[in-house]
Protein backbone atom coordinates (compact mmCIF):
# COMPACT_ATOMS: atom_id res chain seq x y z
CA UNK A 1 0.00 0.00 0.00
CA UNK A 2 2.70 2.18 -0.39
CA UNK A 3 2.66 4.94 -2.31
CA UNK A 4 3.51 9.16 -3.22
CA UNK A 5 1.60 12.35 -1.43
CA UNK A 6 -1.10 13.58 -2.99
CA UNK A 7 -2.00 16.83 -2.70
CA UNK A 8 -4.56 17.00 -0.45
CA UNK A 9 -1.56 15.61 1.38
CA UNK A 10 -2.83 11.87 2.01
CA UNK A 11 -0.67 9.11 0.45
CA UNK A 12 -1.54 7.65 -2.65
CA UNK A 13 -1.56 3.77 -2.51
CA UNK A 14 -0.48 2.26 -5.57
CA UNK A 15 -1.71 -1.26 -4.02
CA UNK A 16 -4.86 -2.61 -2.22
CA UNK A 17 -6.57 -5.46 -0.95
CA UNK A 18 -9.34 -6.31 -3.69
CA UNK A 19 -12.68 -7.60 -2.33
CA UNK A 20 -11.48 -11.16 -4.30
CA UNK A 21 -8.39 -11.18 -2.33
CA UNK A 22 -5.84 -9.89 -4.82
CA UNK A 23 -3.59 -6.72 -4.33
CA UNK A 24 -4.29 -3.95 -6.56
CA UNK A 25 -0.91 -3.02 -8.08
CA UNK A 26 0.39 -5.70 -6.53
CA UNK A 27 0.35 -8.14 -9.91
CA UNK A 28 -1.56 -10.74 -8.40
CA UNK A 29 -0.50 -10.61 -5.40
CA UNK A 30 -2.75 -13.34 -2.90
CA UNK A 31 -4.56 -11.64 0.08
CA UNK A 32 -2.78 -14.35 2.44
CA UNK A 33 0.64 -13.44 1.02
CA UNK A 34 0.06 -9.84 1.72
CA UNK A 35 1.65 -8.28 5.11
CA UNK A 36 -0.04 -4.77 5.85
CA UNK A 37 2.35 -4.06 8.35
CA UNK A 38 4.95 -3.82 5.86
CA UNK A 39 2.50 -1.47 3.36
CA UNK A 40 1.74 0.43 6.36
CA UNK A 41 5.21 0.85 7.54
CA UNK A 42 6.17 1.93 4.07
CA UNK A 43 3.54 4.27 3.94
CA UNK A 44 4.85 6.07 7.29
CA UNK A 45 8.10 6.23 5.95
CA UNK A 46 6.15 8.00 2.76
CA UNK A 47 4.67 10.37 4.58
CA UNK A 48 7.78 12.41 4.52
CA UNK A 49 9.18 14.22 1.72
CA UNK A 50 10.96 17.96 0.48
CA UNK A 51 7.66 19.89 1.76
CA UNK A 52 6.85 17.69 4.71
CA UNK A 53 10.36 17.02 6.72
CA UNK A 54 8.94 17.47 10.48
CA UNK A 55 5.45 15.50 11.05
CA UNK A 56 3.56 15.37 14.46
CA UNK A 57 2.09 11.91 15.14
CA UNK A 58 -1.08 13.60 13.79
CA UNK A 59 -0.06 14.90 10.64
CA UNK A 60 1.43 10.89 9.84
CA UNK A 61 -1.72 9.54 10.65
CA UNK A 62 -3.53 11.88 8.53
CA UNK A 63 -1.35 11.25 5.68
CA UNK A 64 -1.55 7.51 5.37
CA UNK A 65 -4.62 7.41 6.62
CA UNK A 66 -3.67 5.23 9.84
CA UNK A 67 -5.51 5.45 13.43
CA UNK A 68 -3.12 7.60 15.56
CA UNK A 69 -2.53 4.47 17.78
CA UNK A 70 -1.47 2.56 14.73
CA UNK A 71 0.71 5.58 13.48
CA UNK A 72 2.34 5.71 16.64
CA UNK A 73 3.31 2.10 16.64
CA UNK A 74 4.84 2.26 13.25
CA UNK A 75 6.91 5.77 14.37
CA UNK A 76 8.07 3.94 17.49
CA UNK A 77 9.01 0.89 15.46
CA UNK A 78 11.04 2.97 13.05
CA UNK A 79 12.67 5.39 15.30
CA UNK A 80 14.44 1.93 17.65
CA UNK A 81 15.21 1.07 14.16
CA UNK A 82 17.38 4.53 13.53
CA UNK A 83 15.00 5.14 10.31
CA UNK A 84 13.53 7.99 12.31
CA UNK A 85 14.38 10.57 15.14
CA UNK A 86 11.54 12.29 17.26
CA UNK A 87 12.48 16.02 18.99
CA UNK A 88 9.70 17.78 20.95
CA UNK A 89 6.82 16.16 19.32
CA UNK A 90 8.10 16.09 15.62
CA UNK A 91 9.07 12.78 13.59
CA UNK A 92 11.66 13.47 10.85
CA UNK A 93 13.56 11.08 8.83
CA UNK A 94 17.01 10.12 9.34
CA UNK A 95 20.04 9.32 6.63
CA UNK A 96 19.39 6.38 7.53
CA UNK A 97 16.50 5.82 5.18
CA UNK A 98 18.71 6.13 2.38
CA UNK A 99 19.81 2.40 2.98
CA UNK A 100 16.58 1.21 1.38
CA UNK A 101 17.17 3.05 -2.18
CA UNK A 102 20.99 2.16 -2.04
CA UNK A 103 20.32 -1.53 -3.22
CA UNK A 104 17.69 -0.40 -5.94
CA UNK A 105 20.56 2.26 -7.20
CA UNK A 106 23.51 0.06 -6.71
CA UNK A 107 21.67 -2.40 -8.74
CA UNK A 108 21.30 -0.32 -11.61
CA UNK A 109 23.32 -0.56 -14.37
CA UNK A 110 22.48 2.67 -16.39
CA UNK A 111 24.05 5.36 -13.90
CA UNK A 112 27.01 3.83 -13.91
CA UNK A 113 27.32 3.78 -17.48
CA UNK A 114 25.64 7.12 -18.02
CA UNK A 115 27.12 9.17 -15.46
CA UNK A 116 30.86 9.92 -17.59
CA UNK A 117 28.27 10.82 -20.74
CA UNK A 118 26.05 13.28 -19.07
CA UNK A 119 29.27 14.82 -17.48
CA UNK A 120 30.35 15.75 -20.60
CA UNK A 121 27.06 16.52 -22.40
CA UNK A 122 26.76 19.06 -19.22
CA UNK A 123 29.82 20.84 -19.76
CA UNK A 124 29.35 21.19 -23.26
CA UNK A 125 26.23 22.71 -22.91
CA UNK A 126 26.82 24.22 -19.60
CA UNK A 127 23.26 23.09 -18.35
CA UNK A 128 22.25 20.50 -16.25
CA UNK A 129 21.76 16.73 -17.00
CA UNK A 130 20.00 13.77 -15.65
CA UNK A 131 18.59 10.16 -16.81
CA UNK A 132 15.48 8.64 -15.35
CA UNK A 133 13.62 5.25 -15.58
CA UNK A 134 9.58 5.05 -15.64
CA UNK A 135 8.14 3.87 -12.14
CA UNK A 136 4.75 3.41 -11.49
CA UNK A 137 3.29 6.44 -12.82
CA UNK A 138 5.91 8.78 -12.81
CA UNK A 139 9.69 9.16 -14.23
CA UNK A 140 12.77 8.84 -11.33
CA UNK A 141 16.15 10.60 -11.26
CA UNK A 142 18.87 7.80 -11.41
CA UNK A 143 21.51 10.47 -12.26
CA UNK A 144 21.78 13.55 -12.58
CA UNK A 145 24.77 16.44 -13.42
CA UNK A 146 23.44 19.70 -11.88
CA UNK A 147 25.01 23.29 -13.37
CA UNK A 148 26.15 25.65 -11.38
CA UNK A 149 23.10 27.60 -11.60
CA UNK A 150 19.62 28.24 -9.46
CA UNK A 151 16.85 25.94 -11.21
CA UNK A 152 13.28 26.55 -10.75
CA UNK A 153 12.68 23.58 -9.29
CA UNK A 154 14.83 20.90 -6.73
CA UNK A 155 16.14 17.67 -8.44
CA UNK A 156 18.65 15.50 -7.24
CA UNK A 157 18.86 11.22 -7.78
CA UNK A 158 15.57 10.12 -5.89
CA UNK A 159 13.20 12.44 -7.16
CA UNK A 160 9.90 11.82 -9.10
CA UNK A 161 7.41 13.56 -10.88
CA UNK A 162 4.45 13.09 -13.38
CA UNK A 163 5.68 11.53 -16.26
CA UNK A 164 3.27 13.46 -18.66
CA UNK A 165 4.70 17.15 -17.42
CA UNK A 166 8.53 15.78 -17.80
CA UNK A 167 10.09 15.48 -21.01
CA UNK A 168 12.06 12.27 -20.25
CA UNK A 169 8.17 10.92 -19.16
CA UNK A 170 7.14 11.79 -22.78
CA UNK A 171 9.85 10.25 -24.47
CA UNK A 172 9.37 6.74 -22.39
CA UNK A 173 5.77 7.38 -22.87
CA UNK A 174 6.01 7.97 -26.78
CA UNK A 175 8.05 4.63 -27.25
CA UNK A 176 5.74 2.44 -24.47
CA UNK A 177 3.81 0.04 -26.53
CA UNK A 178 0.33 1.38 -27.22
CA UNK A 179 -1.63 -0.16 -24.68
CA UNK A 180 0.55 0.75 -21.86
CA UNK A 181 0.14 3.94 -23.26
CA UNK A 182 -3.56 4.02 -23.43
CA UNK A 183 -3.69 2.37 -19.87
CA UNK A 184 -1.53 5.34 -18.64
CA UNK A 185 -3.34 7.87 -20.02
CA UNK A 186 -6.96 6.78 -18.98
CA UNK A 187 -5.40 5.67 -15.43
CA UNK A 188 -3.95 9.03 -14.70
CA UNK A 189 -5.62 12.25 -13.88
CA UNK A 190 -3.66 15.27 -16.23
CA UNK A 191 -3.46 18.38 -13.23
CA UNK A 192 -2.35 21.11 -14.13
CA UNK A 193 1.03 22.03 -13.07
CA UNK A 194 1.74 25.29 -14.64
CA UNK A 195 -0.66 27.56 -16.93
CA UNK A 196 1.83 25.62 -19.68
CA UNK A 197 0.77 21.84 -18.35
CA UNK A 198 -0.84 19.86 -21.24
CA UNK A 199 -3.82 18.45 -19.27
CA UNK A 200 -5.92 17.19 -22.28
CA UNK A 201 -5.50 13.43 -23.43
CA UNK A 202 -6.60 13.54 -27.09
CA UNK A 203 -3.66 16.83 -27.04
CA UNK A 204 -0.77 14.69 -25.02
CA UNK A 205 -1.74 12.24 -27.69
CA UNK A 206 -0.65 14.08 -30.51
CA UNK A 207 1.85 15.55 -29.08
CA UNK A 208 3.17 11.77 -27.93
CA UNK A 209 3.02 11.02 -31.57
CA UNK A 210 5.29 14.10 -32.62
CA UNK A 211 8.07 12.23 -29.86
CA UNK A 212 7.64 9.17 -31.36
CA UNK A 213 8.20 10.69 -35.39
CA UNK A 214 10.88 13.00 -34.54
CA UNK A 215 12.89 11.08 -31.45
CA UNK A 216 13.19 13.51 -28.75
CA UNK A 217 10.86 15.61 -26.46
CA UNK A 218 10.78 19.46 -25.72
CA UNK A 219 9.00 20.32 -22.78
CA UNK A 220 8.69 24.18 -22.13
CA UNK A 221 7.71 25.24 -18.30
CA UNK A 222 4.90 22.42 -18.00
CA UNK A 223 6.21 21.02 -14.98
CA UNK A 224 7.63 24.11 -13.30
CA UNK A 225 7.82 27.77 -14.66
CA UNK A 226 11.21 29.07 -15.88
CA UNK A 227 12.34 25.32 -16.29
CA UNK A 228 13.03 23.76 -20.04
CA UNK A 229 14.25 20.60 -21.41
CA UNK A 230 14.62 18.65 -24.05
CA UNK A 231 15.08 14.73 -23.63
CA UNK A 232 16.15 11.64 -25.46
CA UNK A 233 15.40 8.13 -25.43
CA UNK A 234 18.29 4.98 -24.32
CA UNK A 235 17.48 1.84 -25.48
CA UNK A 236 18.42 -1.57 -24.58
CA UNK A 237 19.64 -4.01 -26.92
CA UNK A 238 16.27 -5.31 -28.27
CA UNK A 239 15.77 -1.66 -29.44
CA UNK A 240 13.66 -0.83 -26.63
CA UNK A 241 13.38 2.01 -24.62
CA UNK A 242 14.48 1.78 -20.88
CA UNK A 243 15.04 4.74 -19.71
CA UNK A 244 15.84 8.41 -20.71
CA UNK A 245 18.30 11.20 -20.62
CA UNK A 246 17.76 15.09 -20.54
CA UNK A 247 19.31 18.56 -20.63
CA UNK A 248 17.79 21.15 -18.61
CA UNK A 249 17.81 25.10 -18.74
CA UNK A 250 16.08 28.08 -16.93
CA UNK A 251 13.46 29.52 -19.65
CA UNK A 252 14.51 33.43 -19.18
CA UNK A 253 11.66 35.40 -20.39
CA UNK A 254 11.91 36.20 -24.52
CA UNK A 255 14.26 33.73 -24.69
CA UNK A 256 14.70 30.92 -27.40
CA UNK A 257 13.34 27.13 -27.31
CA UNK A 258 15.58 24.65 -27.05
CA UNK A 259 17.94 24.89 -30.39
CA UNK A 260 18.73 22.41 -32.99
CA UNK A 261 22.83 21.66 -32.11
CA UNK A 262 21.47 21.68 -28.41
CA UNK A 263 18.79 18.84 -29.53
CA UNK A 264 21.27 16.87 -31.92
CA UNK A 265 24.05 16.72 -29.11
CA UNK A 266 21.61 15.33 -26.41
CA UNK A 267 20.20 12.72 -29.34
CA UNK A 268 23.78 11.64 -30.33
CA UNK A 269 24.95 10.97 -26.22
CA UNK A 270 21.81 9.70 -25.51
CA UNK A 271 22.97 6.37 -28.37
CA UNK A 272 26.35 6.62 -27.32
CA UNK A 273 24.78 5.48 -23.54
CA UNK A 274 22.59 2.41 -25.57
CA UNK A 275 25.67 1.50 -27.44
CA UNK A 276 27.80 1.55 -23.91
CA UNK A 277 25.02 -0.64 -22.03
CA UNK A 278 24.79 -3.24 -25.55
CA UNK A 279 28.34 -3.53 -24.91
CA UNK A 280 28.73 -3.81 -21.58
CA UNK A 281 25.76 -5.49 -20.69
CA UNK A 282 24.49 -7.85 -23.58
CA UNK A 283 21.82 -9.21 -21.40
CA UNK A 284 19.74 -5.83 -21.00
CA UNK A 285 17.59 -7.23 -23.74
CA UNK A 286 15.97 -9.16 -21.40
CA UNK A 287 14.85 -6.26 -19.37
CA UNK A 288 12.01 -4.61 -20.55
CA UNK A 289 10.59 -1.80 -19.29
CA UNK A 290 7.55 -2.34 -16.23
CA UNK A 291 5.46 0.19 -17.66
CA UNK A 292 2.84 2.10 -14.91
CA UNK A 293 4.19 -0.59 -12.23
CA UNK A 294 6.29 -0.25 -9.67
CA UNK A 295 10.11 -1.16 -10.41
Amino acid sequence: MSGSARRDGTVERVASVERDGTVAGGAGLERTDFVQSVAKTLDVIQAFDAEHRDLTLSDVARRTGQSRASARRFLLSLEALGFVRSDSGLFSLTPRVLALGHAFLSSLRLPEIAEPHLKALSQRLGESTSASVFDGDDVVYVARIPARRIMSVGIRVGSRFPAYATSMGRVMLAFAPEPAREAYLARVGLEPLTDRTIVDADRLRTELEQVRRQGWAVVDQELAIGLRSVAAPVRNAAGDVIAAINASTTAQPGSEPMDRATIDDLVATADRISADLRHAYPDMEDEQPRWGQPR
